[in-house]
């Protein structure tokens, strides 16, 4: 089953992860990682998932170093102030939203 290109990394293709699909997910449990291939061109890593979060910060930066997302645009000038609301609603939807997450 696939060909080892690291001490806890390998390569499988398509189809023999889809054959081996169990034993692929127990080598990951175990700590190992795996490249998943088509056509020997890499699509795809299937990794162990952190028991820890990465803070925001952080996956915003791995998910700008895998090329999902751009970087942040950079800041021209000042931000307009926020829209007053009346009878202190904005504090009340914040409150809210907060509350609902």
């Amino acid at each position: 089953m696939s060909h080892r290109t690291g001490s806890n990394y390998s390569r499988m293709g398509v189809r023999e992860a889809k054959a081996n699909f169990s034993r692929l997910l127990k080598r990951v449990q175990a700590g190992g990682e795996v490249l998943i291939t088509d056509r020997d061109v890499p699509v795809a890593k299937i990794v162990p998932v952190d028991d820890e979060p990465l803070p925001l910060e952080k996956r915003l930066e791995s998910m700008e170093k895998d090329g999902l997302i751009g970087p942040p645009p950079r800041k021209r000038g000042k931000m307009p102030a926020p829209l007053p609301l009346p009878g202190g609603l904005a504090q009340r939807f914040l409150r809210e939203e907060r509350e609902q997450s």
